[in-house]
């Protein structure tokens, strides 16, 4: 309940903040500059500056995205902007990546003060958070219709057209060095967004061209076959499972196949079993256990690859469009410790 009430109030705080830029921007403030976050609640101090408001997409339609910036902490104008998705699809980069993740501060349940993250990224990139596509978090379009028809590519069109207008808010940054970085279903969005910006930028004019360099993904949500593969081979090559285990999977499980033999689960089920006091997003970070006597529970999955869930777990109810590609994983594949980095194809 506590991370809640500071959540609301906090992106409350940011929401109103954007508002009234756009009033003082009537009032001769440069754009950028009416976004300017200047009172955060419980903010510790820094200096290095942020900014949070909403840019309109198109003048043709009726979407904005939220987004959250912060520049920096030391040469500003000599680092590389990097932009944060979160994945889902739904999940808010700014409630999670910012906030509980890799941004500068961070939300505890035990404390009305942000936490300055001593492991920020904006410690070696300039980060800009986005909410996409509308209807994640603060993100909105004034057209009900636009909430039936999301999608990768939706979201990918929309992203492209969020960095050029949020762009021409910020021409400082137009020069700098660009990356796109994200986790979990961001392995969707962010290699789908490098790919349009990449075929976009061989016929954009000057104003509209992203000086692209790459991407990186962890944890991505690829495809159903590589994920449970992923899967599978971190476990044994992290020590977790033994040779028996991982040789019975590997002889047992087909992963082309929706259904799974018995021998199959039960290995699977020896492969959980082995993570029920670890950290299965985490596996190096200690854990906190209720009672030292306290049974083995089986690890607390928050999203599986779909063999697992079939047959082992109850998968929660996620209303989505029709045209959403749902591709469901899990973290462990690549903890996060590790990330892919990949250069586009063309550099």
């Amino acid at each position: 309940m506590a991370v809640s009430w500071i959540f609301r109030f906090l992106f409350f705080t940011l929401t109103v903040t954007s508002v009234m830029g756009k009033v003082k921007n009537a009032g001769g403030v440069s754009g950028q500059e009416s976004d300017l976050v200047t009172n955060l609640p419980g903010q510790p101090a820094v200096t290095f500056r942020h900014y949070a408001g909403y840019i309109k997409l198109r003048q043709t339609d009726e979407k904005a995205l939220f987004y959250w910036f912060f520049e920096a902490q030391n040469k500003v104008a000599e680092r590389p902007l990097v932009l944060w998705l979160n994945g889902g699809p739904g999940c808010s980069s700014v409630a999670y990546g910012a906030a509980q993740e890799l941004g500068p501060f961070l939300i505890r349940s035990n404390s009305s003060e942000l936490l300055l993250n001593k492991f920020s990224w904006n410690k070696a990139a300039n980060l800009l958070f986005l909410e996409a596509p509308v209807g994640v978090g603060f993100s909105y379009t004034n057209k009900t219709e636009d909430l039936s028809k999301l999608g990768d590519k939706i979201t990918a069109e929309d992203s492209h057209a969020f960095l050029i207008q949020w762009l021409k808010k910020f021409p400082n940054f137009k020069s700098h060095e660009f990356y796109i970085a994200g986790e979990s279903y961001a392995g969707h969005y962010v290699p789908q967004l490098a790919e349009l910006i990449f075929d976009r930028n061989k016929r954009a004019s000057k104003d509209t061209v992203i000086n692209f360099k790459g991407f990186m993904i962890g944890n991505a949500v690829i495809n159903d076959v590589t994920d449970q593969n992923g899967f599978v081979d971190y476990a044994w090559s992290h020590a977790i499972i033994s040779d028996r285990v991982y040789h019975t999977i590997l002889k047992e499980c087909d992963f082309k196949q929706d259904n799974q033999t018995r021998a199959c689960m039960l290995s699977f089920r020896g492969l959980l079993q082995a993570y029920s006091d670890i950290d299965i997003y985490s596996i190096y970070t200690p854990v906190c256990l209720e009672s030292l006597d306290s049974k083995r529970s089986r690890s607390k999955l928050v999203t599986a690859p779909k063999a697992f869930t079939q047959h082992m777990f109850k998968r929660p109810y996620m209303p989505m469009p029709q045209n959403w590609t749902i591709h469901t994983h899990h973290a462990a594949m690549l903890s996060g410790v590790g990330m892919i980095l990949l250069a586009p194809r063309f550099l």
